[in-house]
């Protein structure tokens, strides 16, 4: 295993390793937007793969890297509508209905910072 291999973090270990939360309270945020991000995500898994694709036939490095930003962009985008959802779900619901807020303000500043190292 190479070094850049050894230092790929994989979807699932993302989500082995993200911090415990309270999911057993209901409906997520999102869930009324739910076909409209499935739908968002299987546009970006698809830039992904034009990605495969670009370097298996030897584009430019340059036209692959301005594809990757695109890449990027998109899921930062998603991230950021998510959270907005979030707050205005999650932790709206936890401040109205006498939830724990500041854990809730904690989880969503963690996410947060997590975006923001990316």
């Amino acid at each position: 295993m190479t070094t850049t291999e050894a230092n790929q973090v994989t979807p699932q270990a993302a989500v082995d390793s993200a911090e415990p939360a309270d999911h057993a309270h209901g409906v997520h945020g999102y869930h009324k937007q739910k076909d409209e991000h499935l739908k968002r995500l299987r546009r970006i898994e698809g830039q992904i793969r034009g990605l495969q694709r670009m370097v298996d036939e030897d584009v430019y490095c340059i036209d692959i890297l301005t594809q990757v930003s695109a890449s990027t962009k998109a899921l930062q985008s998603f991230a950021l509508q998510l959270l907005e959802e979030h707050l205005r779900h999650c932790v709206a619901d936890a401040a109205a209905h006498g939830g724990d807020l500041d854990a809730k303000v904690e989880e969503a500043t963690k996410a947060i910072g997590r975006m923001l190292r990316t």
